[in-house]
């Protein structure tokens, strides 16, 4: 019996995982209407409304959010549970709404185009959908770098990360996960504002992003062949490199992906009026626009490793 209930649970939640990625693989995230949207939306009104320059005040803004989204999943799982068809389609839907593998790649093959035609206005427009670093200044290999380091951290960030806590648990760890990713983007960066303010949802993100990030990079290692890739390279960089990034997951798949294609990331980044300085991740060349394709190939084939992974992880093995 005990068998046959997780084979009820497990079963769904699995097909509806491997069912939402084909989804985004096709058509990318929704286009309109998009609840991760209407989220940040909400976020922003009551953070409008309860704002302080204060940790214990963005302690409570980022777990009453995410507890509201991990409050929606349970809902969603609780109401489809007597139905292995809905709970297929609840799974997929909402896997299909909280990943962005493909408009990732998309965005990033945007720049790779206007990059390739000298079109460095169009390039630094293009930019803050993908980094939040100022394009005003950026030419093309400023805007290589940031690109190919954008999708590397956002492999992880946007496909590898949500499919992970899905196939830890189920639809209520994907809203869940894609809130507290949501809330870092918005208030977790380091601004006179949000220093205090946002330090929790920062360092929840940390938190549920330290395994993904790592699984990322292992993957890199892995997939970076049918990239025409380096799988020694990428092992040697994360190794060497992924612990001297500022951020403690954003670096192992930087130096992953960087040693994977042959490239050395990092360099000075400019936020606003704050400038950072970031040690080199991997020792190869500069990144061009030529680099960015290998780029986004390489994360498309790591993000639908894991989504084979977490299929595979969370479908039952008992015997019904």
């Amino acid at each position: 019996m005990a068998a046959v209930n997780a084979l009820a649970g497990g079963a769904p939640t699995a097909a509806g995982l491997a069912l939402g990625a084909a989804t985004d693989l096709l058509l990318a995230d929704p286009r309109r209407a998009h609840p991760v949207a209407g989220f940040g939306a909400a976020a922003a009104v009551l953070e409008r409304r309860i704002w302080r320059d204060s940790r214990r005040t963005g302690i409570a803004y980022a777990l009453a959010l995410t507890g509201a989204a991990a409050a929606l999943g349970a809902g969603l799982d609780r109401s489809t549970r007597r139905s292995p068809v809905a709970r297929v389609v609840a799974t997929a839907a909402v896997t299909w709404t909280v990943l962005g593998g493909t408009s990732l790649g998309r965005t990033a093959t945007e720049m790779a185009r206007v990059l390739s035609a000298g079109d460095l206005p169009a390039a630094r427009a293009v930019l803050p959908s993908l980094a939040g670093r100022d394009p005003s200044g950026l030419h093309e290999p400023e805007l290589a770098r940031a690109t190919v380091e954008s999708v590397a951290e956002n492999t992880a960030d946007a496909a590898v990360a949500p499919l992970f806590w899905g196939a830890v648990a189920g639809i209520p760890g994907l809203l869940a996960y894609r809130a507290v990713n949501t809330l870092d983007a918005m208030v977790g960066h380091r601004s006179p504002r949000y220093v205090r303010f946002g330090w929790a949802a920062a360092r929840l993100d940390d938190v549920a992003n330290w395994l993904p990030a790592r699984i990322t990079a292992a993957l890199t290692v892995v997939c970076a062949p049918l990239a025409h890739g380096s799988a020694t390279g990428a092992w040697r960089a994360w190794m060497r490199d992924g612990a001297a990034h500022p951020s403690p997951n954003a670096g192992r798949c930087e130096a992953a992906l960087a040693g994977a294609l042959g490239l050395r990331l990092g360099g000075r980044n400019v936020y606003g009026g704050r400038v950072e300085d970031r040690p080199a991740l991997g020792n190869g060349r500069p990144p061009a626009a030529a680099d960015i394709g290998p780029a986004i190939r390489l994360s498309r084939a790591v993000w639908c490793a894991a989504a084979v992974l977490a299929a595979a992880g969370r479908y039952p093995r008992g015997r019904a």
